[in-house]
Order: structure tokens, then sequence, then C-alpha cells
């Protein structure tokens, strides 16, 4: 039986690092399989938790000095919410996991402990009729399971209660910064020689500021002010942030600069990109759920699109109007 510390290393700090920046994020994993912590008998607990291996140290780290076993389920390098939303943190490999591991074998007792948020992906009695095993649910964070544990596996109100608060907002932005940098840049540079041919250097250099703020407006302003933007859609908060950069900007060139052709399109479009932007973010929110999803992007992307190819015949239209 693999017995794990406790203890994080500065190659865990290094690696928890690069997979908030995208870095190798995919590959960043452990086996599955069942673990020990400290000097587990059979009559001690068995907490459940994903293979993502950020996940995998923040639960282990929180249980220094106890004596449990960590069942780690096959999740692909995918966390607990974002795989119980895909099926891999699901009924079915858990019971497979509780077989391979030879489980009951080891433990006296009949009991795993899951993550609240695994719950959307677990069905509680299948995994029953299938291993033997009741689910209980513990808590919603890892560094609440110390007291969860001393009190006879019972979770407070407070411990079951989900929030999402500045900070775990901000540190997702970085990924999401990354996986979206290559196409920013791709587009930025297309849209900076196609405004040149049309237009100017000038002109060009503005439309790509444009571009890049109105994206960078959905991915970073939308999800810091995300509590604070009205409405509950996401698609609707992303064209709220891009709205603020579109007036920032209009203020930044100055009155009469725009004509009200560029204007008009600026106004239409820079929201529009920002709306999308700000959509992906659903991905990362513990608040969303697949089926919400799945109808507001139903709604949203093919306003998104139509809004954004209203913007571009405006500003062309105007171009040649001018001409």
């Amino acid at each position: 039986m693999a017995r794990i510390s406790t203890q994080l290393g500065f190659s865990d700090r290094l690696g928890a690092c690069k997979a908030r920046w995208g870095i190798d994020r995919m590959n960043y994993m452990v086996p599955p399989g069942l673990y020990a912590i400290g000097t587990p008998a059979s009559d001690d607990p068995v907490l459940v938790t994903a293979n993502y291996k950020m996940s995998y140290d923040i639960v282990r780290r929180a249980l220094a000095g106890r004596n449990v076993w960590l069942l780690v389920l096959e999740t692909y390098g995918i966390n607990v919410w974002c795989a119980a939303g895909k099926g891999t943190f699901g009924t079915g490999e858990l019971v497979r996991r509780i077989a391979s591991s030879g489980l009951s074998k080891v433990v006296s007792h009949r009991r795993v402990n899951l993550p609240i948020l695994g719950a959307p992906g677990v069905s509680a009695h299948e995994v029953a009729r299938r291993s033997g095993f009741s689910v209980s649910y513990a808590t919603i964070r890892a560094n609440d399971l110390p007291r969860y544990l001393e009190s006879g596996m019972s979770a407070t109100p407070a411990e079951r209660e989900l929030t999402f608060p500045l900070y775990e907002r901000l540190v997702l932005i970085p990924v999401e910064l990354v996986l979206a940098l290559k196409y920013i840049a791709l587009i930025g540079i297309a849209i900076l020689l196609l405004v040149m041919a049309l237009g100017n250097l000038a002109a060009g250099i503005a439309a790509c500021c444009a571009w890049v703020g109105a994206a960078l407006a959905g991915i970073v302003i939308g999800p810091l002010l995300l509590p604070w933007l009205p409405g509950r859609s996401f698609a609707l908060k992303g064209a709220e942030a891009g709205l603020i950069w579109s007036c920032l900007l209009y203020l930044l060139a100055g009155r009469g600069v725009w004509s009200g052709w560029v204007a008009a399109a600026a106004f239409l479009a820079m929201p529009a990109i920002s709306s999308f932007y700000m959509l992906n973010f659903t991905g990362c929110t513990p608040f969303t759920s697949r089926s919400g999803v799945k109808k507001e992007m139903r709604i949203a992307l093919p306003t998104i699109g139509f809004t954004l190819l209203a913007g571009v015949l405006l500003l062309l239209t105007g171009r040649f109007i001018a001409r």
C-alpha cells in the first residue's frame, strides 16, 4: 500500500504554479488508486478525490497528522468539480476503483466520503448497490476535513456552503489568459494588417488595442467584477465588462475623434468580444451547471456572432461612405 506524505515540497509548489499558468496542465496528475496517509487501520475513514495533482495535494496537505485512506479516482488530470460534470468523477469510476483497489479487504466498514462538488457525477444508491459501500458527502473545502473527521464525519452548514470570493476568481485568470493568448495575438495581428490596408498605421494600432482590451475585459475584468456586474448570465456580464472598456476607450480617444459609424461599431463589437471570453469562464466557476451552460450558449453564441458581424459591417460602411 502506497503511503504518502502530507508535506508539500518545492516541486509540488512549482508544479501547482505551472498548472495555474497552463504549463503542462493536462499532464499534472497522479496515478489513481488507494493511498495511506499516516498509519490508518481497518476502521479508519476513506476519503475520495480526483487524480488532478493540485486537488490531490490540497487534500493530503489538509490531512496532516491524520490516519486516513485516500481513494484517488481516474479523472485524467481534471479537478473534482469539472470531472463530475464530464462524468469521469462518477458512479462507474468510483465503483471500479473500489473494486480494483481491494478496498473491501482493507477496511472493515463500508463507507466512502466524497467531496460535495463531486455529487453531480455520482449516484449514491447505485454505488451502494454495485459496490456495497455507502456514500457520504464531506465538505466543500479540503481545509474543513480535519474538523469534519473530528466531529464524527458531520459537516456544518458553513462547511457545505459554496462561495467564490475574489481570490478564488483571481487565481483562475492566469490559465484562462494563457489559453487565449495565442488566438488573441494572431487575431490582433490580422486586425492590425487589415485596418492598416484600409486606413493607416495609427488606425491599425488603435483597432488592435481595442481588440486586445475587449478580450482582456472578458478574461480579467469580468471575473474580477463577477458579483457586481448586473444579471445572472455570464455572457451578459461579459458584455457589460466590454461596455466599460468601450466607454473608457472612447473617453481616451477624445470626443469627436471617432465618427458616428466607428463609435456604433465599437460599442457593438467590443462588448460582443468580451461576452464571448466571459462565457468561457462558466467552465471555471462552481456555480454553473452543465445544462445551464448549454442553454446559455444556445442563446448567447448566435447573439454574439450577430452583434460582432453588425459592428464589422458598420465599420466597413462608415469607411466606404467616408471615401
